[in-house]
Protein backbone atom coordinates (compact mmCIF):
# COMPACT_ATOMS: atom_id res chain seq x y z
CA UNK A 1 0.00 0.00 0.00
CA UNK A 2 1.58 3.32 -1.08
CA UNK A 3 2.32 6.16 1.63
CA UNK A 4 -0.65 8.46 1.79
CA UNK A 5 -0.44 12.44 2.74
CA UNK A 6 -1.09 12.92 6.45
CA UNK A 7 -4.53 14.83 7.41
CA UNK A 8 -2.73 17.99 8.77
CA UNK A 9 -0.69 18.21 5.59
CA UNK A 10 -3.19 18.93 3.69
CA UNK A 11 -3.46 23.03 3.83
CA UNK A 12 0.17 22.46 3.72
CA UNK A 13 0.05 20.53 0.43
CA UNK A 14 -2.39 23.67 -1.40
CA UNK A 15 0.26 26.18 -0.93
CA UNK A 16 3.00 23.89 -1.83
CA UNK A 17 0.96 23.30 -4.95
CA UNK A 18 0.28 26.85 -5.45
CA UNK A 19 4.42 27.42 -5.31
CA UNK A 20 5.00 24.81 -7.82
CA UNK A 21 2.54 25.54 -10.63
CA UNK A 22 3.92 29.26 -10.31
CA UNK A 23 7.42 27.76 -10.64
CA UNK A 24 6.89 25.56 -13.13
CA UNK A 25 5.46 28.24 -15.33
CA UNK A 26 8.20 30.34 -14.43
CA UNK A 27 10.84 27.52 -15.64
CA UNK A 28 9.01 26.81 -18.61
CA UNK A 29 8.89 30.70 -20.08
CA UNK A 30 12.78 30.57 -19.31
CA UNK A 31 13.40 27.42 -21.11
CA UNK A 32 11.90 28.41 -23.95
CA UNK A 33 13.85 32.04 -24.16
CA UNK A 34 16.97 29.69 -23.36
CA UNK A 35 15.84 27.44 -26.07
CA UNK A 36 15.69 30.57 -28.68
CA UNK A 37 18.88 32.00 -27.76
CA UNK A 38 20.45 28.81 -28.25
CA UNK A 39 19.41 28.66 -31.77
CA UNK A 40 19.84 32.07 -32.65
CA UNK A 41 23.35 31.61 -30.72
CA UNK A 42 24.47 28.66 -32.73
CA UNK A 43 22.21 28.54 -36.20
CA UNK A 44 22.92 31.91 -36.81
CA UNK A 45 25.87 33.77 -34.42
CA UNK A 46 23.94 36.27 -32.67
CA UNK A 47 23.43 37.26 -29.08
CA UNK A 48 20.74 39.31 -27.57
CA UNK A 49 22.06 42.83 -26.51
CA UNK A 50 20.43 45.11 -23.98
CA UNK A 51 20.58 48.82 -24.79
CA UNK A 52 23.77 48.70 -27.46
CA UNK A 53 23.92 50.70 -30.65
CA UNK A 54 21.98 49.28 -32.43
CA UNK A 55 18.94 50.01 -30.40
CA UNK A 56 17.21 48.89 -27.02
CA UNK A 57 16.96 45.12 -27.98
CA UNK A 58 18.87 44.01 -30.86
CA UNK A 59 20.08 40.57 -31.93
CA UNK A 60 23.86 41.37 -33.21
CA UNK A 61 27.13 39.21 -33.60
CA UNK A 62 28.87 37.08 -30.93
CA UNK A 63 31.88 38.89 -31.00
CA UNK A 64 30.22 42.32 -30.89
CA UNK A 65 28.25 42.74 -28.30
CA UNK A 66 28.99 46.02 -26.20
CA UNK A 67 25.99 46.79 -23.80
CA UNK A 68 24.42 43.87 -21.67
CA UNK A 69 24.27 40.73 -22.68
CA UNK A 70 20.62 39.63 -22.11
CA UNK A 71 21.70 35.73 -23.82
CA UNK A 72 23.87 35.25 -20.75
CA UNK A 73 21.52 37.03 -18.55
CA UNK A 74 18.86 34.29 -19.62
CA UNK A 75 21.20 31.77 -19.38
CA UNK A 76 22.02 32.54 -15.78
CA UNK A 77 18.44 33.53 -14.58
CA UNK A 78 16.96 30.33 -15.89
CA UNK A 79 19.50 28.28 -13.92
CA UNK A 80 19.10 29.92 -10.42
CA UNK A 81 15.32 29.69 -11.19
CA UNK A 82 15.22 25.99 -11.98
CA UNK A 83 16.90 25.68 -8.31
CA UNK A 84 13.76 27.14 -6.90
CA UNK A 85 11.95 25.02 -9.14
CA UNK A 86 13.92 21.69 -7.85
CA UNK A 87 12.87 22.90 -4.32
CA UNK A 88 9.41 23.36 -5.33
CA UNK A 89 9.25 20.02 -6.67
CA UNK A 90 10.44 18.67 -3.97
CA UNK A 91 8.50 20.35 -1.12
CA UNK A 92 5.12 18.97 -3.10
CA UNK A 93 6.73 15.20 -3.88
CA UNK A 94 7.38 15.28 -0.22
CA UNK A 95 4.36 16.19 1.09
CA UNK A 96 2.45 13.86 -1.62
CA UNK A 97 4.94 11.08 -0.12
CA UNK A 98 4.99 10.31 -4.14
CA UNK A 99 7.63 7.73 -5.23
CA UNK A 100 10.89 8.85 -6.27
CA UNK A 101 10.78 8.48 -10.03
CA UNK A 102 7.91 10.62 -10.04
CA UNK A 103 10.33 13.91 -8.14
CA UNK A 104 12.68 13.23 -10.97
CA UNK A 105 10.45 13.27 -13.64
CA UNK A 106 8.69 16.40 -12.51
CA UNK A 107 12.63 17.61 -12.27
CA UNK A 108 13.05 16.78 -15.82
CA UNK A 109 10.23 19.81 -16.75
CA UNK A 110 12.96 21.91 -16.02
CA UNK A 111 15.47 20.94 -18.72
CA UNK A 112 12.98 19.66 -21.51
CA UNK A 113 11.12 22.44 -23.55
CA UNK A 114 7.21 22.27 -22.96
CA UNK A 115 7.28 19.33 -19.97
CA UNK A 116 6.97 22.05 -17.29
CA UNK A 117 3.61 22.83 -18.50
CA UNK A 118 2.46 19.50 -18.98
CA UNK A 119 3.28 18.25 -15.69
CA UNK A 120 1.85 21.29 -14.05
CA UNK A 121 -1.54 20.65 -15.05
CA UNK A 122 -1.54 17.10 -14.40
CA UNK A 123 -0.03 17.28 -11.35
CA UNK A 124 -2.23 20.36 -10.42
CA UNK A 125 -5.01 18.37 -11.50
CA UNK A 126 -4.33 15.12 -9.64
CA UNK A 127 -3.28 17.14 -6.30
CA UNK A 128 -6.36 19.16 -6.31
CA UNK A 129 -8.73 15.89 -6.92
CA UNK A 130 -6.38 13.86 -4.06
CA UNK A 131 -7.20 17.21 -1.61
CA UNK A 132 -10.94 17.35 -2.54
CA UNK A 133 -11.43 13.53 -2.51
CA UNK A 134 -9.58 12.91 1.38
CA UNK A 135 -11.02 16.06 2.48
CA UNK A 136 -14.55 14.82 1.72
CA UNK A 137 -13.49 11.76 3.64
CA UNK A 138 -12.59 13.17 6.54
CA UNK A 139 -15.81 15.35 6.74
CA UNK A 140 -17.58 12.59 6.26
CA UNK A 141 -18.58 10.49 9.17
CA UNK A 142 -17.68 6.73 9.09
CA UNK A 143 -20.30 4.30 10.09
CA UNK A 144 -18.88 2.74 13.12
CA UNK A 145 -19.09 6.31 14.61
CA UNK A 146 -22.21 7.50 13.42
CA UNK A 147 -23.66 3.65 15.69
CA UNK A 148 -21.09 4.66 18.47
CA UNK A 149 -22.95 8.08 18.47
CA UNK A 150 -26.57 6.25 18.58
CA UNK A 151 -26.04 4.46 20.98
CA UNK A 152 -24.61 6.75 23.03
CA UNK A 153 -27.79 9.11 22.63
CA UNK A 154 -30.18 6.33 23.85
Amino acid sequence: MPLEPKLADLPRIRGALRFYQVASIITGVLLLALCAEMIMKYAFGLELELGGERGFLAFVPGDTVTAVNLSTGILIVHGWFYVVYLFSDFRLWSLMRWPFTRFIVIALGGVIPFLSFFLEVRNGREVREYLDRREHESAQPTSDSTADTVEAQQ
